[in-house]
């Protein structure tokens, strides 16, 4: 049966371009590779991926760039640095799973024979497998006694952070043993009577060695401990080349600092307009501004009727009904505010604030660091004109691009819009009952831009193996004024391995790239375009770095080998 069958004179009208159709079916083959093999650190699966990348990359070279027209040669520099990167770390990945070896090697490669094994339906002995299931149990529990003893230790950080990665990998291949054995097991009646007894045990032996490895070699009985692991000058030195950006880390940090000497400047104006002569005082008067347990979200309803009121008045940007009308709100439990403090944002906003279960410590510091004066910014970065919009956008215009999304487009984006309803003089401009205090308002906005910045110099000196994590946390709490629970969700957030090196710092910079491109283009100082005209383009041209996306807008002539060359901070 074939359902959804594209009717053929539709699918002609919207063949895509060569460079289109070639990242859509990168984009789809990925997702299928990953999908079937499926065991992450698997050294099939490592390769597969590494030979298609090089397969695609040939391919690739073939499409006569010249012959493309701006959007065609856009999308071919986009996928060729995707491809390039991807290689990259398909290759530190493949280095890393070595580091692996001692905890794995000696039991592990069989069991991932088995499942990839099953993933092809091949032939299957039972009693094979069953003298590999029960081996498996010996070398796991050999290992388990070796750890125990002391022989098998981790006294660096780079050993530590490695026997996370092989606590990770035997869980993973627990959950693909599991489905493995569900596969065949009644179905299959002779390898069911096999593997009865081996099977037993072995999923409580394969736990229980993860969680050994885990107190034992990694130490972080405290499930507070924060630890990363810097990737070095040259890797973010290769990131920055994929991101399109033509600065080094030593010249983005000394851009932080500059912006934030602005910022400090800012900070001490409007905590003068409150009375304090210290801005850090002014910072502590805000935080004590937080409404009453339950009224978080009515708040936060109020903050963002107010943006989207704004923006349509001011004909900023076009704002949909339906970006309008459908998004939610849902809570953040307090094992996730360990790591994300603050509100997150898209489809839905979802809210920091404290449970009944929390400490007192920390109810009071959510509280203090989601106040209303701080939320009113980080509602219209979540949502409109910020995130939600930018997805309403992602899901119905060039949506194939998606593949090269980058924190410089999407949090540069939401950032970008402080910038430009602080100029604005967005802080008086008070339309709702929570945050209306100007000197207020302008010290939540500082206090986010405060730490973009910040952002910026702890990750990349982190990074550069020039800060601790705990030295991270002490910056954020010093520079910024952030609780001391929040700095140390948001280090553990960036250094938890669920980012990129440069997610952080892709707030700032991204919006700084934004607001020069705005600057090019807009008004009579620029090549005369209406501000919701630019607004409108950013978004239908879909995800991209900003460098690209400049040389789109302004139509520049593009070549095959182009290289980062955009300088775009201009010092106040």
């Amino acid at each position: 049966m074939v359902l959804n069958r594209p009717h053929g004179l539709m699918a002609v009208k919207s063949l895509p371009s060569p460079a289109q159709q070639f990242i859509q079916d990168v984009s789809a083959d990925l997702r299928d590779l990953t999908e079937f093999y499926s065991i992450s650190f698997s050294p099939t699966s490592l390769t597969r991926k590494l030979d298609y990348i090089k397969d695609r990359r040939a391919e690739l070279d073939k499409i006569d760039f010249d012959q493309l027209d701006q959007e065609g040669q856009i999308d071919w520099l986009l996928i060729r640095g995707f491809l390039k990167r991807q290689g990259r770390q398909l290759h530190a990945a493949s280095e890393k799973v070595k580091e692996l070896h001692h905890l794995l090697d000696s039991w592990a490669p069989s069991l991932i024979q088995i499942c990839e094994d099953r993933q092809r339906v091949l032939p299957v002995d039972g009693q094979t497998v069953a003298g590999q299931l029960s081996r498996a149990q010996v070398e796991i529990r050999s290992l388990c006694e070796s750890i125990k003893a002391g022989k098998t230790t981790a006294k660096t950080t780079k050993e530590k952070l490695a026997a996370e990665r092989a606590a990770q990998a035997v869980t993973e291949l627990q959950h693909h043993m599991q489905e493995w054995f569900e596969f065949y097991n009644g179905y299959d009646p002779l390898l069911s009577w096999w593997i009865a007894e081996p099977w037993k045990e072995l999923p409580t032996c394969m736990s229980a060695y993860a969680d050994l490895i885990r107190e034992k070699l990694v130490g972080i009985e405290d499930k507070d401990e924060i630890i990363g692991q810097p990737v070095g000058r040259q890797a973010l030195l290769d990131e920055l080349e994929a991101e399109v950006i033509a600065y080094t880390p030593e010249e983005l940090i000394e851009i932080a600092e500059r912006e934030y000497a602005w910022c400090e400047k800012e900070m001490i104006r409007a905590s003068e307009k409150l009375g304090f002569k210290d801005w850090h005082d002014g910072l502590e008067h805000v935080k004590t501004t937080y409404v009453a347990p339950g009224e978080q979200p009515l708040m936060i309803r109020a903050l963002a009727e107010e943006a989207m009121a704004y923006v349509k008045k001011h004909d900023m940007i076009t704002t949909p009904t339906i970006a309008n009308e459908c998004w939610r709100t849902t809570m953040m439990s307090p094992a996730r505010q360990k790591v994300n403090p603050f509100f997150l944002g898209g489809e839905r906003i979802i809210v920091s604030y404290p449970k009944t279960e929390q400490s007192h410590e920390d109810k009071l510091m959510s509280m203090r660091g989601n106040n209303p004066a701080f939320s009113r910014s980080t509602v219209f970065h979540e949502l409109i004109p910020g995130h939600h919009l930018q997805f309403y956008y992602l899901d119905r215009w060039r949506p194939y691009r998606t593949l090269f999304m980058t924190p410089f487009w999407t949090e540069g984006w939401a950032f970008y819009w402080e910038f430009i309803l602080w100029d604005r003089g967005f802080p008086g401009q008070v339309s709702q009952k929570y945050a209306t205090n100007e000197a207020e308002n302008r010290i939540g906005m500082l206090f986010w831009r405060m730490h973009r910045c910040a952002r910026i110099v702890f990750s990349l000196k982190f990074h550069l193996g020039e800060m601790t994590p705990r030295e991270c946390v002490d910056y954020l709490v010093q520079k910024v004024g952030h609780e001391r629970a929040t700095a140390e969700g948001e280090v553990r957030r960036s250094f938890n391995g669920e980012y990129s090196p440069l997610y952080q710092a892709g707030y700032m910079l991204g919006a700084l790239q934004l607001y020069q491109l705005r600057k090019e283009l807009v008004g009579t100082s620029g090549a005369g375009w209406s501000e919701k005209a630019f607004h409108d383009r950013v978004m239908r041209e879909g995800v991209m770095p900003i460098e690209l996306l400049r040389a789109l807008l302004s139509g520049e002539r593009l070549k095959r080998q182009r290289s980062p060359c955009w300088r775009f901070y201009q010092p106040r």
